[in-house]
């Protein structure tokens, strides 16, 4: 497969996926993302959301480092 394919894919399913995961911590944790205005649950939430997808590119760009280490 074509190398920056899978490098745009394996980053975009990593960024989503550790956003949704974030999410559904949050969630988990009585937060609500989408609250009026600006309270510490939703700024925390937000936080969580962002370190989640954060997170998540990191895992694949790791993965993908590992995948290419194995290959060659």
């Amino acid at each position: 497969m074509n190398a920056p394919l899978i490098e745009g894919l394996s980053d975009a399913v990593g960024f989503v996926g550790g956003a949704l995961a974030g999410f559904w911590l949050a969630r988990g944790l009585g937060l609500d993302l989408f609250a009026d205005g600006y309270g510490a649950g939703t700024v925390a939430a937000i936080v969580l959301v962002g370190l989640g997808s954060g997170l998540g590119l990191q895992a694949a760009r790791r993965w993908r480092a590992r995948r290419a280490r194995d290959a060659g």
